[in-house]
């Protein structure tokens, strides 16, 4: 007996496969496997990236916890006591002024670099596996993420070729300067949201454009406005990441619009007051969502009116452009003695590239299709480079007398905040781009000399600033009083615990215990930007109270003074000052009998936990 109705079997088979061409079923991973093969290139090139990030920051793992950047151990500390604090706001525990730290005047989280937004982001992570963890993860992945969101924007906005792109997209995610601000400068290096900015101001500019669709004349007012509001979400999220960062960006952006418009007026003229319109959307949104933190930031509780850094400090030398970073495979350490130290590589791009740039230009030039990008790209090169030189012109370690554009703008506002040697960063997808176009001309040729011979050039400058697996080392075992979370037998959440000694800027080790037991208690004094030079200027930590003043000189000479009741009335009124709970020192204390035998005096008889002894004084 036959039936018309389909069996069973026939019926789950028709649910599980699809005969869209051919008659013959397919299942569905290799519908899945169809639909990704035209961007299996691209997801190729992506993994080789977060690849390449994952090897040169090995050295951290498989556990972050016991490991450091060697060259940068201090900021590392204090990143990881910023991110364990952002990840606070999961708890529902958060604000822009933290008692966590500088007990009990606190920190003005927007005055200092704090990452929230990554602190934030990854906060659960952080209350699972650790903040060591968040760190190496941030460490490895702005690098990868910073060159897959170049390589899209290379890849679909220009749309060039996919070899160009990929080499564009790896030179801005592991450059020089890159690798160096690696070296714990976490705000530094999570650039990923600056292809985004770049993306929706072209957007803005093409949506602006009356000419832009052939079938309707006109702007499009829709994407003119959604690009506005892309761009001021996109530009609140990097205020919260590194403002820095946004700042540099601007800035470049500002000139590349100036140069493109005056290079292309015709453009400028069609696209001028959609372009416009966007941007007073932009504008007004992120001036409206920022209010508040920027107020805070400027105005708030510990906050501070200047930049910390003096621009004559950290000034470019006119002769790191041509060197060699010591953290590529064809550095040496004889270059290191022309910048501030290994955080601040910016500027070693070396000699080869700089010829190959230069000569990529002079040849671009020739072609009038891109010929605004070009120049706009080279004008704002330039006088990013010519500003990081600072103040003053230094040359092979030697100041000179000779001023640098950026002494215009010593004293302003903002800019005072931003350290002019890092302007040399904006060079980086700048010189990617020159790379990209050069490389896209030549392979998109007919001409087999130039389709072999550019890349093999471009390649071979960038062999000798390749970058080396950044150094790691072993760093100390927090106390088991951390780990196993015996300090809540001396301290409630919330409370302060006196870490002895307590930290420093150049010594900030005890932070560490804040950042492993996810900031829920504070400690005095730190590590942080803060308000305490004279007339309330900008500080790297607080003055010390004449009892940390004293258990600082005992930790350092292993001389304990002879205690007066002076001291012990001192020392009575400092842990009142601070609302301190307990005091706390760990077996790994350097001159630990001293220190013991010092803090007895002070505050009597202390009381073993774990690896520890503890003075309870509130």
């Amino acid at each position: 007996m036959t039936s018309p109705a389909p069996a069973a079997q026939d019926t789950e088979l028709s649910e599980d496969t699809a005969d869209t061409t051919s008659g013959v079923p397919r299942s569905r991973r290799a519908r899945w496997l169809e639909a990704i093969r035209p961007y299996a290139p691209d997801l190729g090139i992506c993994l080789l990236f977060l690849l390449l990030a994952g090897w040169l920051t090995h050295g951290m793992w498989p556990d972050p916890g016991a490991r450091t950047l060697a060259l940068n151990p201090e900021d590392q500390v204090l990143y990881e006591w910023f991110l364990a604090t952002d990840a606070r706001a999961l708890l529902g525990d958060f604000g822009l002024l933290t008692d966590r730290l500088n007990a009990p005047d606190g920190v003005n989280l927007m005055a200092n670099t704090t990452v929230i937004a990554l602190g934030v982001l990854f906060a659960p992570i952080t209350l699972v596996f650790g903040v060591a963890t968040t760190f190496a993860l941030l460490v490895a992945g702005n690098l990868g993420i910073t060159a897959v969101a170049w390589y899209l924007l290379f890849r679909r906005v220009l749309g060039t070729h996919r070899l160009a792109a990929a080499l564009g997209g790896g030179f801005c995610g592991f450059a020089p300067g890159m690798i160096s601000q690696t070296n714990s400068h976490l705000h530094m290096t999570a650039l990923w949201l600056v292809p985004v900015m770049v993306w929706l101001v072209v957007r803005l500019v093409r949506a602006a454009d009356p000419d832009g669709r052939p079938d309707r004349p006109g702007p499009d007012r829709r994407r003119v406005v959604t690009s506005g509001v892309g761009l001021a979400a996109t530009v609140t999220a990097q205020v919260f990441v590194g403002e820095e960062v946004l700042f540099l960006t601007a800035l470049t952006l500002i000139i590349m619009t100036i140069a493109y418009g005056v290079t292309d007026r015709a453009l400028l003229r069609r696209v001028l007051p959609g372009f416009a319109t966007g941007l007073a959307v932009a504008v007004g949104l992120a001036g409206l969502a920022l209010a508040y933190p920027l107020w805070f930031q400027f105005a708030g509780p510990q906050s501070v009116p200047n930049g910390m850094f003096s621009p004559y400090y950290f000034s470019a030398d006119l002769a790191s452009w041509v060197a060699i970073s010591p953290l590529s495979i064809g550095g040496s350490n004889e270059a290191a003695r022309l910048t501030t130290g290994p955080a601040e590589y910016n500027t070693f791009l070396g000699w080869p590239l700089l010829l190959v740039t230069l000569a990529a230009v002079v040849w671009l030039l020739r072609y009038p299709a891109r010929r605004p990008l070009l120049i706009a790209v080279t004008v704002s090169g330039v006088l990013m480079a010519a500003l990081s030189l600072g103040p003053d012109l230094v040359v092979n370690g030697e100041r000179t007398s000779v001023p640098g554009p950026y002494s215009l703008l010593l004293g302003l506002p903002v800019v005072d905040g931003a350290l002019p040697m890092r302007f040399a960063l904006a060079l980086i997808p700048l010189v990617a781009t020159v790379l990209v176009l050069a490389l896209d001309r030549a392979l998109r040729t007919g001409t087999r000399l130039p389709r072999i011979l550019v890349p093999a050039v471009v390649v071979a400058a960038l062999l000798p600033i390749f970058p080396a697996p950044l150094p790691t080392a072993a760093r100390p075992a927090l106390p088991t009083f951390i780990t196993g979370e015996h300090w809540r037998d001396c301290v409630p959440p919330g409370g302060v615990m006196v870490p002895v000694p307590l930290p420093t800027p150049k010594e900030p080790w005890a932070m560490r215990w804040g950042a492993a037991a996810n900031a829920e208690f504070g400690m005095p004094e730190g590590f942080f930007i803060g308000p305490y030079s004279a007339r309330g200027k900008a500080s790297m930590g607080t003055y010390k109270q004449a009892t940390s003043a004293l258990l600082a000189e005992v930790a350092k000479t292993g001389v304990v003074p002879e205690i007066t009741d002076e001291h012990r009335q001192r020392a009575r009124q400092d842990v009142e000052f601070w609302n301190a709970s307990c005091v706390v020192l760990a077996s790994d204390a350097p001159h630990l009998e001293s220190l013991r035998t010092a803090l007895e005096d002070l505050f009597g008889p202390g009381t073993r936990i774990a690896d520890a002894w503890t003075w309870k004084v509130g």
